[in-house]
């Protein structure tokens, strides 16, 4: 235990970048999940297109090798453009952007089901009624489409914050220092990785916790008036 009190600076400060990650991981999933879902749902034959081969692709290829791809070889085909068209000159991905980026890339395919399933569950009577009663556009999507939407999309999206928030330990490998890699080094730098990894273990299941509690909270906030049976 004195082995882990004098690596725990290190192991705390690998937790936050691990929630931070995490954070922008989320939101950029986010982003792509939207879009993904308009794709899906729009009447464009493109658009439909590229939703599809963009999640036929992702949930068919493992995480960490889609991680790497993206890691080395967009950073290449970058440097290559620039030097092909001279825009600009060697390109270094930092380790922080290209984890966000790949995890936020990958997951939101997930989310693009997850939005859409959302989407065709909403009532269409409802957006109907809206129409009839003269509502716009964008008061019909904050007044009765995304309040159900998100309530329709939290058990999903729930499942797939917890799964992107362990996922984020795949970013040890491209050189994070996120809580993974502290704990992998401290344990290689005392011979005794299982005291750091038991930390580690104990770490996630405390950021677990603390996600189911707020996300228990959020769906209350978004089934208020809703009769459970």
């Amino acid at each position: 235990m004195d082995i882990v009190i004098g690596y725990l600076p290190l192991i705390l400060k690998g937790t936050m970048i691990t929630v931070l990650v995490s954070v922008c991981s989320v939101v950029l999933s986010v982003v792509f999940g939207l879009l993904g879902a308009w794709g899906k749902l729009s009447g464009s034959r493109a658009a439909n297109r590229a939703a599809n081969a963009y999640t036929t692709l992702i949930r068919g290829v493992p995480d960490l090798v889609l991680m790497l791809l993206l890691f080395y070889g967009g950073q290449q085909i970058l440097n290559d453009l620039g030097d092909a068209t001279g825009m600009w000159g060697f390109l270094e991905i930092n380790h922080f952007t290209a984890g966000v980026g790949t995890i936020g890339f990958i997951f939101g395919a997930y989310m693009t089901e997850t939005f859409r399933g959302a989407y065709l569950a909403i009532p269409g009577g409802e957006v109907e009624a809206g129409v009839a009663c003269g509502m716009s556009r964008l008061k019909l999507v904050v007044r009765i489409i995304w309040p159900q939407l998100v309530r329709y999309a939290l058990p999903s999206f729930s499942n797939n914050w917890l799964v992107l928030l362990k996922t984020t330990a795949l970013v040890s490998v491209l050189g994070l220092h996120e809580l993974v890699y502290e704990a992998m080094t401290a344990g290689r730098s005392t011979r005794q990785l299982f005291p750091f990894l038991f930390v580690a273990l104990t770490i996630y299941l405390v950021l677990t916790a603390f996600s189911n509690t707020g996300l228990r909270w959020l769906g209350r906030k978004y089934s208020v008036g809703i009769r459970r049976t």
